[in-house]
């Protein structure tokens, strides 16, 4: 094995159970991160800290709603108290609640809203201050989506959402430099999740046509671009935009 990248942080990923999120706190903790996973449901998160103990890993669980401000502090907290630091912030945490908009209601609009975007600012304002105190610096990673950009049918809430936290990572890297804190974004395309594997396949092969590289991307590959603006290797940038979409939307 190569060098451990992130060997002796310490990293916060949201939404840490499943998915994305747990892919990235997979790859952390194989470069010698300590984790904090933040997720809803306690008892799933639970098991994967344990998962990742049991691979050699720090790791602890902690029930975070993203859209609480307290639960968002505390997670910071967290994470200071039982390491002594906190490196890395992962943004990850999300909800779908898809519906063209004529029959979106209100109400889901502003879920998605809340848990994307609040969710994003509160764990990015949460972080930026844990990192400000400590002053050695740090590294906050934004999950957008490929439909912050485009914009998808059915996802009116989910690409303003997803838009939103590519402006809001730009204004919060302008403010946090000074700090040596980089705040970055991730624009995921079609990536296999439990998301994904529940598709109609028309759909799915709709979407995949429009890939150059001709695939559905793997979770681990999100993870690796974590990875790289995690650490050192992209010490030198903020307030980036990086799409892992196999070239769709270029």
């Amino acid at each position: 094995m190569g060098e451990r990248l992130l060997e002796g942080r310490t990293a916060i990923v949201t939404g840490g159970a499943s998915g994305i999120g747990w892919e990235i706190a997979w790859c952390f903790a194989h470069h010698g991160a300590n984790l904090v996973l933040g997720d809803l449901d306690l008892a799933r998160t639970t098991e994967r800290a344990e998962q990742l103990a049991s691979a050699g890993a720090h790791a602890i669980a902690v029930k975070c709603d993203v859209t609480e401000e307290e639960q968002v502090t505390g997670l910071t907290e967290a994470a200071v108290e039982a390491t002594g630091r906190l490196d890395v912030f992962v943004n990850n945490a999300g909800v779908t609640k898809d519906a063209i908009m004529r029959k979106m209601t209100l109400d889901d609009f502003r879920t998605v809203i809340d848990v994307h975007l609040s969710g994003t600012w509160l764990g990015t304002r949460a972080a930026v201050a844990a990192m400000r105190a400590a002053g050695n610096g740090g590294s906050v990673i934004n999950m957008s989506s490929i439909s912050g950009k485009v914009g998808n049918p059915g996802q009116t809430n989910y690409s303003a959402a997803k838009a939103g936290i590519v402006g809001l990572t730009k204004a919060a890297a302008k403010e946090a430099a000074r700090h040596g804190i980089r705040v970055n974004a991730i624009q995921p395309g079609l990536i296999r999740t439990p998301m994904t594997d529940g598709m109609d396949q028309e759909a799915l092969n709709a979407g995949l046509a429009q890939v150059p590289l001709g695939r559905i991307g793997e979770a681990e590959e999100v993870a690796g671009v974590a990875l790289f603006l995690a650490g050192d290797l992209s010490s030198y940038m903020t307030g980036t935009v990086m799409e892992v979409t196999g070239g769709r939307h270029m």
